[in-house]
């Protein structure tokens, strides 16, 4: 089978996205948090994840441009969607955390639990969701515009 695609696929460029959004809301986070850390050793290794985290968007941005689709201060309408993104980031991680928690659950009623937990998760994600997307901060329907938000993410994070 020949392989030599003049694009990413759809799936791969999605998951780019996920990626990327992922490591570039939580660079920032570290890089706020980074001179609030007192022990040496955390903030060595707050200092190695900003590094390895650096490298792994700088990496990534190179695919962009192969995306199946033809730098910001931190104002206040950035840290708007920063944090709604970072909220946005943890309700998705949750709800994935939550479904691998409840397959891996024998009693019935920490099942229960977890379900219910899981379903708050879903309604957080969805809230958060729409909130950015009503906003005009989360254009899920416009990949060109999510890529293009990505790229100017994860060159802010480096930036910063």
């Amino acid at each position: 089978m020949k392989h030599n695609p003049k694009h990413l696929a759809w799936h791969e460029t999605l998951e780019m996205h996920e990626l990327t959004a992922f490591q570039a809301n939580n660079l920032i986070g570290f890089k706020m948090a980074l001179g609030d850390i007192q022990d040496p050793q955390l903030h060595s290794l707050y200092t190695e994840a900003i590094q390895g985290v650096e490298n792994n968007l700088k990496e990534l941005l190179h695919y962009f441009p192969e995306a199946p689709v033809g730098t910001r201060k931190l104002t206040e309408a950035d840290l708007t969607a920063y944090y709604a993104g970072r909220l946005l980031i943890f309700a998705k991680t949750s709800v994935r955390n939550y479904a691998i928690a409840i397959t891996e659950t024998a009693t019935p009623s920490l099942r229960e639990t977890l379900q219910k937990q899981l379903n708050k998760a879903i309604e957080l994600h969805g809230k958060v969701f729409y909130f950015m997307y009503e906003r005009g901060l989360y254009p899920s329907y416009n990949l060109k515009q999510l890529l293009s938000n990505d790229v100017k993410n994860a060159n802010k994070a480096i930036s910063l």
